[in-house]
């Protein structure tokens, strides 16, 4: 059953891409987009009802690579609906994204994790009468991903979590693991634990959840460097994941996207609730619904609750946020940023994170960054 829906979610995730893709075609193929305007004047594309407002040019950004799997969705679609329009999004890191967002170099960081204060202070030189600010987009589990031929399923919690990425469980029939997984046939193999390389807003989640849950085992605080001794560092998402994916007796964590696409197991948790909890979006929407948002004034930043046990809510859940300035935003992008945003944060924008293994943000929340991106200046 399980493997049933790893495989329908896989399918889903193809389907939103070939729809990207089909989108892009229709636009460059038809002699008739006289309703997408990129830049000309507000009207609203006919491929997609993308309203592209006064956009025009090249949109530089960079940050998260949790997001990149949206991300190119979005960027397919929007540039298929405003002609003239080029959105450039490097996926990188959390962190470098902000350094590029707080030297000026693109028009919005993606993020994993909220600006720090420190990161605010710095973001108001480039903010002429403004400051960065968090507005949350994409939504979705941090999926515990693992190859272990002859395991097609496999429960763990947060202290075996935690034992196992900071180098204290080494083998795959460890009596703790054994406990949690009755029946199964874990095999005497050494457990291969991979972690990024990069700072990660990914990376700082995990930690958050693992201190959170499992505060005796994990004594990290909860940074976007990876704090523990051990494991092997790959590369962005998709380094940790390839490496997953290629290693018998490997374990990471990554996007959910990722191991839909390249069909990776993924660990169910057990947060002492009545049954352990797969890694889907809907789970992780369960989760993602109970966020309070904690920034001030036009911040957005949220408060997760990484110690839910509430039926069928996936703990392991992260929210990317697009950081841009409240004020003093440049003028030569401004229209564009404001009309990419708008798209990512609408209704058609949001549909595709369902689609493409992410989770929506909820409504409420949605509401208030809509409202935000149009006051943006």
């Amino acid at each position: 059953m399980k493997l049933q829906r790893k495989n329908r979610l896989r399918a889903t995730a193809l389907g939103a891409l070939a729809v990207s893709g089909a989108l892009v075609l229709t636009a460059c193929g038809s002699d008739d987009n006289s309703g997408s305007t990129g830049g000309n004047g507000g009207k609203t594309s006919a491929a997609s009802n993308i309203k592209c407002d006064d956009a025009k040019g090249q949109l530089l950004a960079s940050g998260s690579s949790a997001q990149k799997n949206a991300m190119d969705l979005w960027v397919k679609n929007y540039m298929a609906g405003c002609s003239g329009v080029e959105v450039n999004y490097k996926s990188s890191s959390s962190g470098e994204g902000i350094i590029a967002f707080n030297q000026g170099t693109v028009g919005f960081a993606g993020s994993d994790s909220a600006l720090k204060p420190e990161e605010v202070a710095e973001s108001k030189k480039m903010c002429k009468g403004g400051q960065g600010i968090n507005l949350p987009m994409v939504g979705g589990p941090i999926a515990i991903g693992y190859h272990l031929e002859g395991v097609d399923n496999l429960t763990l919690d947060a202290p075996t979590l935690a034992k196992i990425f900071d180098g204290k469980i080494k083998k795959w029939n460890d009596p703790a693991i054994a406990k949690l997984n009755s029946g199964a046939e874990l095999p005497d193999k050494d457990i291969q634990a991979f972690h990024r390389s990069e700072d990660s807003g990914t990376t700082q989640n995990l930690g958050k959840y693992l201190g959170a849950a499992a505060p005796s085992d994990w004594k990290y605080e909860a940074e976007k460097k990876w704090p523990a001794p051990g494991g092997q560092a790959a590369s962005g998402s998709s380094g940790v994941a390839a490496q997953v994916k290629q290693v018998d007796g490997a374990i990471g964590y990554f996007e959910l996207s990722y191991a839909t696409s390249q069909s990776i197991s993924t660990v169910d948790i057990d947060t002492g609730g009545a049954a352990p909890v797969e890694a889907t979006s809907e789970n992780a929407s369960k989760a993602i619904a109970a966020a309070k948002i904690k920034g001030t004034g036009k911040d957005l930043a949220l408060e997760l609750d990484y110690t839910t046990k509430a039926e069928g809510a996936y703990p392991i859940v992260l929210v990317t946020y697009e950081v841009v300035c409240d004020k003093g935003n440049k003028a030569e992008t401004l229209s564009t940023v404001k009309s990419f945003l708008n798209y990512t944060a609408g209704d058609e924008g949001q549909k595709l994170l369902t689609e493409a293994g992410y989770a929506p943000i909820p409504a409420e929340i949605n509401a208030k960054v809509r409202e935000t991106i149009a006051s943006l200046s």
